[in-house]
C-alpha cells in the first residue's frame, strides 16, 4: 500500500513536471529562442507557447524594445594631433532574436566597439574647429556605418548622439580666452558704433538746430523790419497830416481872427493896444536884449486907420469892408483829391492780420503741470468780470484790434 502511493505521488508529481515544462509564457515586447536538443526550432512570441518537455529548452529572452545604452568617455586624436574625450549615446533595438542570440556573443559589446572604432575613423580626418561644430555630421556618419553594420546582427540602429565632447584643459583654456577676446572685440566695435552713431545724431540735430536757429533769425529780422518800414510810414504819413491839419488849423484861425476885426471894425487905438499887447511876447527871445519902440509907430497906426477905414459920426476912424467883398469861401486845398487820402487812417489789411494772430499768441496760456486752469485763475484774481480775458473766457470772440479813427 505504501509503495502504491509513493509510486502515485511519484508519478503525479512526474506529471506537473511535465506540464510545467510544457508550457511557456512569453511577455509582451519579449521574444525567446528555443532549441531541440540544443539545435534551434523556433523563436517564441509574446503569450502561451508549449514545448516538448526535456527536448525543448529556451536559450535567450531577447527584449524587443529600442534600448539606450550610453558609452563610456572614448579618447579621440582629431587630425591637428588633439585628444579629446567624447562620450556617445546608442540607440538600437533587435529586430531578429535568432541573429542576435547565435551572429554575435554579446552585441551590446559588438555596438559598443563598433562605435568606438568608427567614431575614431570619423573624427580622426577632422579638426577640433570642426569635431565641435560637426555634431550632426558625426551623428548621421555614425549612425550608417552602424546602422550598416550592425544589420546581419538582427539588430536596427535608431540613432547615435555625441552627448559630449570634452577638449585638454589647455585647449579648453585657450577657447575661453579666445571667445573672452571675441567677446571684448564685439563689445568694443558694438561700443564704436554706438559712439558714432550717437555723434551723427548730435552733429544732425545741432545741424538742424542750427538751421531751424537761422530760420527763425531770419523771420524775426524780417517781420522786425516790415514792422520798423510800416511804423516809420505811419508816423510820415501822421506827421504829415498832422502838420497838413496844423497848417488848416493856423489858416482858419486867421481866417477867424481876420473877419472878426473887420466884423468889429477896429480903431487906431484898439490896433495899438493889441500891439501893446505883442511887444511883450516878441521881447520873450534869449537873444532879445534891448527892445526899441519906434515913436512915430502912433502916427503910422493914424495913417494906417486913415488910409483903410472912413470917419464915422464921432470922428474916429473905423475899417469899412468894401461892398463887393465876397464872403471867404473855402480854402481850394481842401477839396484837393490828392491829399484826400494823406487822412485814411485804416490800418492795413495784413498788418492787422500779422497782429492780430500775434496776439491771439500772445493772450494763449499755457497751464503748467502745478498751475490751475485760466478760468480758475480768472475766478481767484477776479478778472473775469471785465477786460479781453472776460471776453475769451466767456465764450466770445476778442475784440480786432481798432483802427486810428476810432
Amino acid at each position: 500500500m505504501t509503495t502504491t502511493l509513493i509510486v502515485i505521488a511519484v508519478l503525479v508529481l512526474f506529471v506537473l513536471i511535465v506540464m510545467v515544462k510544457s508550457v511557456l509564457v512569453i511577455p509582451q515586447a519579449t521574444a525567446a529562442v528555443i532549441e531541440r536538443l540544443g539545435r534551434y526550432r523556433t523563436t517564441a512570441a509574446p503569450g502561451l507557447n508549449i514545448l516538448v518537455p526535456f527536448f525543448d529548452r529556451v536559450r535567450a529572452r531577447i527584449d524587443l524594445r529600442e534600448q539606450v545604452v550610453s558609452f563610456p568617455p572614448q579618447p579621440v586624436i582629431t587630425r591637428d594631433n588633439l585628444t579629446v574625450s567624447i562620450d556617445t549615446v546608442v540607440y538600437f533595438q533587435v529586430t531578429d532574436p535568432r541573429a542576435a542570440v547565435y551572429e554575435i556573443s554579446n552585441y551590446i559589446v559588438g555596438v559598443e566597439q563598433l562605435a568606438t572604432t568608427t567614431l575614431r575613423n570619423l573624427v580622426g580626418g577632422m579638426s577640433l574647429e570642426e569635431t565641435l561644430t560637426s555634431r550632426d555630421q558625426i551623428n548621421n556618419q555614425l549612425r550608417g556605418v552602424l546602422d550598416e553594420a550592425t544589420g546581419r546582427w538582427g539588430i536596427r540602429v535608431a540613432r547615435v548622439e555625441l552627448k559630449a565632447v570634452d577638449p585638454p584643459p589647455s585647449i579648453r583654456d585657450s577657447m575661453e580666452k579666445q571667445m573672452r577676446a571675441d567677446r571684448e572685440k564685439r563689445a568694443m566695435i558694438l561700443n564704436a558704433e554706438g559712439q558714432r552713431e550717437a555723434a551723427i545724431k548730435s552733429a544732425e540735430g545741432q545741424k538742424q538746430a542750427q538751421i531751424l536757429s537761422a530760420e527763425g533769425a531770419k523771420q524775426a529780422a524780417i517781420l522786425t523790419a516790415e514792422a520798423e518800414r510800416q511804423a516809420a510810414i505811419l508816423r510820415a504819413q501822421g506827421e504829415r497830416a498832422a502838420r497838413y491839419l496844423q497848417a488848416q488849423g493856423q489858416a482858419k484861425a486867421i481866417e477867424k481872427v481876420f473877419a472878426a476885426i473887420k466884423a468889429g471894425r477896429p480903431t487906431p487905438e484898439v490896433l495899438a493896444y493889441q500891439y501893446l499887447q505883442t511887444l511883450p511876447q516878441m521881447a520873450q527871445g534869449d537873444a532879445n536884449k534891448v527892445w526899441l519902440v519906434p515913436s512915430d509907430y502912433g502916427k503910422a497906426l493914424e495913417g494906417f486907420a486913415k488910409m483903410l477905414g472912413a470917419p464915422g459920426e464921432d470922428g474916429v476912424f473905423r475899417y469899412e469892408p468894401p461892398a463887393y467883398e465876397k464872403p471867404v469861401s473855402s480854402a481850394p486845398e481842401e477839396d484837393d483829391p490828392s491829399v484826400a487820402d494823406w487822412f485814411d487812417t485804416a490800418p492795413d489789411p495784413a498788418v492787422a492780420e500779422a497782429v492780430r494772430a500775434a496776439e491771439a499768441v500772445a493772450r494763449k496760456e499755457v497751464p503748467g503741470p502745478l498751475e490751475h486752469s485760466p478760468v480758475e485763475r480768472g475766478v481767484e484774481r477776479g478778472t473775469l468780470g471785465s477786460g479781453p480775458v472776460a471776453r475769451e473766457v466767456g465764450g466770445g470772440e476778442s475784440e480786432p484790434p481798432r483802427s486810428l479813427h476810432e
